[in-house]
């Protein structure tokens, strides 16, 4: 026997009430409305006097939450957000997300400036964490505070101690910066047009697709050393060559 729909239940059927939003989240009311009138989230959708939620609101409240445990400041978080169309679809934004987490295992650590000193075995210059954050190894994140990759840490000190000037540090990471963006562009544009495209025709849910990327990731990573070892090993032939003629 089926059992009928009422009329106004089949017209929120898929959508969400404030309240339902706010439990399938994690976030306050007040909090959601604040977001609302910041733009981070369209607003509800209206049926009569009542405002509804959809899967989108969903993705971009969780994209918001993604983006703040990387530390992103609402100022950040709102410039990220411009970025992406307002037709963009939830797995659109789920595919943003995925993108976000950490592609390697390791996480930065948080110290005080007393325990990165403990860490480093001595008290660092302006001029070391200057150098040390260009090399991506210590990047300040309060007064007194510092993100470390401590697995790194030894070999920034090594470079230090070999007098590693900090214009070439700078330089190096304006280099990682602009290749790595264009990389990362690029892999992006891949993981929409091509891998996405894919599995949303399967059928599968964007939760997939987050995990298809998470195991990729490593993989990426290591062709990315091959792909620049290979590189430079050309390089090096191609300068011997001229040299030698």
């Amino acid at each position: 026997m089926t059992v009928p729909v009422a009329p106004e239940a089949a017209d929120r059927r898929g959508l969400l009430t404030l309240d339902e939003l706010t439990h399938r989240v994690g976030l306050s009311v007040r909090t959601v409305r604040f977001y609302t009138t910041r733009g981070l989230v369209p607003p509800p959708l209206r049926r009569g006097r009542c405002g509804y939620y959809t899967a989108e609101h969903i993705a971009r409240l969780e994209l918001v939450q993604e983006l703040q445990s990387h530390g992103f400041t609402l100022a950040a978080i709102e410039r990220y957000l411009a970025g992406i169309p307002s037709s963009a679809t939830p797995e659109d934004i789920a595919l943003h997300r995925a993108m976000l987490a950490p592609w390697q295992v390791e996480m930065p650590v948080e110290l005080t400036s007393a325990e990165l000193t403990a860490r480093s075995g001595r008290a660092l210059s302006e001029d070391d964490l200057e150098t040390l954050s260009a090399l991506g190894i210590v990047q300040p994140v309060g007064r007194g505070r510092f993100r470390v990759a401590v697995s790194q840490l030894s070999v920034g000190l090594g470079l230090l101690d070999l007098g590693l000037p900090l214009s070439a540090a700078r330089a190096a990471a304006a280099v990682y910066a602009a290749h790595g963006r264009a990389v990362a562009e690029e892999l992006h544009q891949l993981f929409r047009t091509a891998i996405w495209p894919a599995y949303k025709e399967s059928g599968a849910s964007p939760s997939r697709l987050r995990e298809v990327v998470e195991r990729l990731k490593p993989l990426s990573i290591a062709q990315l050393v091959s792909a620049y070892e290979s590189a430079m090993d050309d390089a090096q032939r191609e300068g011997i060559a001229r040299r030698t003629r």
